[in-house]
């Protein structure tokens, strides 16, 4: 029984969600697990095959998507983020693009074997990375806050001048090779390329301005700017074929830039967009392989091909671009091995795959197995090792789940003091100076600025901060920073302490309990009661439990002035007791809590 086109998008859009959910939960590179998913259900198993059911409708909805994703990863590029990485980062994108398409291309005519005008057009392409490789893979690494924007601005900023550079080489060769040249046609491309950085320009100023004089709506904001990112790539490609991907780009940077509050808002909801068009995508590209490919994929020239990308091509032009420009040698190796391709080469390929064996170039025909190979084989190789090589060259945030605090005051010292006694990462966050004094006597990590402002956004590395804990005396704004950071952090990450100031009367501060993350520890300890617990002699100290001394042994010998603040796995994962913890503490699990100085 032939499936029909409805449980075909209801099949693909399951199994990106539960390949994205096994990558979460086994810790493994989700596009792996994407990219093995579409070739289970493609051509191994034959249940699907998305370029044949869904026909003229394919090619569309790939750039669509596209579109959309690229433009997402450009909303998060912030000139101020370029501080300290402009000049690599510049460098990169140009020199670097240039030198990788120049080897590329020599690698494709004398490893590959294709023609110099086939040779030069995927060259041109392949010096893409893409977001919608390199953030799963930043998301998944946790790599240091300086390698992880250059490969972030690279991903988004070479994505279009790949494809343009492919454009560019394919008009070059038409010119060159024309019985009756027409230079015009390069001056058109020219002239493509500023109308679609123009029409970029101008749509996200429009949009920009419109949010900012509240023209549209909030319900509207996110619909109207989904929209008008399509008709931004629409516009650009059909004056010519691929310059929608630099127009995209050019809008979304305008609009990351405009400092619109709704901006930051909104891109939460896009980057779920694109989380769920990756694993769409992935899915359809490879469940659309046919066998004949997958075995074209094995051959000698072309694995060895690959491999000299990799290792040859890819490296030489990082290190070579990079230098002087300040980066640590350990930073270009990281660099110059981390580069796995994606949507936009694959994409992009099958075009002029097409075009080019239409104009009469038969060795145009392995491009799509050439381009897969790539990709495959980047994205395995790249997605297993960036953990592991980054750990090698101290690159990488990988270790103990810390904790970023908000407020200082002698609880929060304490808290953060037991924290880094269990060898877990913390840091005292405050605007005043004055009540960060203890913490920075004390040795602690301590950072001055208003969580909810612009510059400790910039400045502040998150990273190694995988719990946020509201400990000040302003509920408002306890709920109000765990409110705005709980998309980043999740849900069950971000906490505060409790607003109540009356429990048995059931009062409190007007905060309503549900608004705006858990409740640290137990409602009924307001922070004033935590700071005078502390004040009044209570120390932090450790239970191991056993199989003798359970948890529920634990519970019954407290006294009810014990506070339990967190617990300790065997594994090493760390969990805040709140109100809502569904953990029961087992043998072998440390329980770490505030007791009274006599309580044994």
């Amino acid at each position: 029984m032939v499936p029909s086109l409805l449980f075909e998008i209801m099949l693909i859009g399951v199994l990106g969600v539960a390949s994205q959910w096994i990558a979460w939960r086994f810790r493994l590179p989700a596009i792996v697990v994407m990219s093995v998913t579409g070739l289970a259900i493609g051509p191994v198993f034959g249940v699907i095959n998305p370029e044949e059911d869904f026909g003229a409708l394919y090619s569309p909805f790939i750039s669509a998507a596209v579109a959309i994703i690229l433009f997402e990863g450009s909303l998060n590029l912030s000139f101020k983020e370029l501080r300290g990485i402009g000049r690599p980062v510049f460098r990169i994108s140009t020199i670097g693009a240039f030198i990788a398409w120049i080897l590329g291309s020599l690698t494709a005519h004398y490893i590959a074997g294709l023609s110099w005008a086939v040779a030069f057009v995927i060259g041109g392409l392949f010096v893409v990375t893409g977001p919608t490789v390199i953030m799963p893979l930043l998301r998944q690494a946790k790599l240091k806050a300086r390698p992880a924007k250059i490969l972030k601005w690279e991903g988004i900023i070479v994505d279009p001048i790949g494809a343009l550079l492919a454009v560019f080489a394919f008009e070059i060769i038409t010119f060159l090779t024309a019985s009756n040249p027409d230079a015009m046609q390069l001056i058109l491309f020219f002239a493509a390329s500023l109308f679609a950085v123009f029409i970029g320009y101008v749509l996200g100023k429009g949009l920009g301005w419109m949010f900012e004089m509240g023209h549209i709506p909030e319900f509207l904001k996110s619909p109207a700017i989904v929209v008008v990112v399509l008709l931004c790539f629409t516009l650009a490609d059909e004056v010519m074929h691929e310059t929608g991907l630099l127009s995209v780009t050019a809008m979304g940077i305008t609009l990351a830039n405009m400092g619109i509050s709704s901006i930051s808002d909104m891109r939460h909801f896009k980057e779920n967009i694109s989380v769920l068009l990756i694993s769409t995508i992935f899915i359809m590209l490879t469940a659309s392989l046919d066998r004949e490919t997958i075995m074209q994929i094995f051959s000698p020239n072309i694995i060895l091909y690959v491999l000299l990308m990799m290792f040859a091509v890819r490296p030489l032009s990082i290190f070579l671009s990079t230098i002087g420009t300040g980066l640590s040698l350990n930073e270009k190796t990281l660099l110059g091995w981390i580069a796995p391709r994606g949507i936009v080469a694959l994409t992009v390929s099958g075009y002029f795959a097409n075009v080019l064996s239409d104009a009469g170039y038969e060795d145009a025909s392995i491009l799509t197995a050439l381009t897969f190979a790539l990709v495959i084989f980047t994205v395995v190789a790249h997605g297993f090792s960036i953990g592991w090589l980054s750990k090698k060259l101290g690159l990488s945030n990988e270790g103990n789940p810390g904790a970023l605090i908000v407020g200082s005051n002698p609880f929060t010292i304490e808290l953060a003091k037991s924290l880094g006694e269990a060898k877990y990462p913390a840091i005292i966050v405050s605007s005043s100076w004055e009540d960060l004094a203890p913490a920075r006597n004390a040795g602690l990590h301590v950072y001055h600025g208003s969580m909810l402002s612009e510059q400790t956004e910039q400045h502040l590395d998150t990273i190694p901060y995988e719990y946020l804990l509201t400990v000040t005396h302003d509920h408002a704004y306890n709920s109000l920073i765990c409110t705005t950071f709980m998309p980043e952090y999740g849900r069950t990450n971000v906490f505060k302490v409790s607003p109540y100031t009356n429990f048995e009367d059931g009062y409190s501060t007007g905060v309503v309990s549900k608004v705006g993350g858990r409740i640290l520890f137990d409602k009924k300890f307001s922070l004033e009661e935590l700071v005078e617990k502390v004040e009044d002699g209570f120390t932090i100290r450790q239970t191991t439990l056993s199989e003798k001394f359970t948890f529920d042994h634990y519970k019954e010998k407290k006294d009810p002035e014990t506070v339990f603040l967190f617990l300790i796995k065997p594994s090493g994962q760390l969990k805040f007791f709140s109100e809502e913890m569904r953990t029961i503490p087992v043998s072998g699990d440390v329980i770490v809590s505030l007791t009274k100085p006599n309580n044994e």
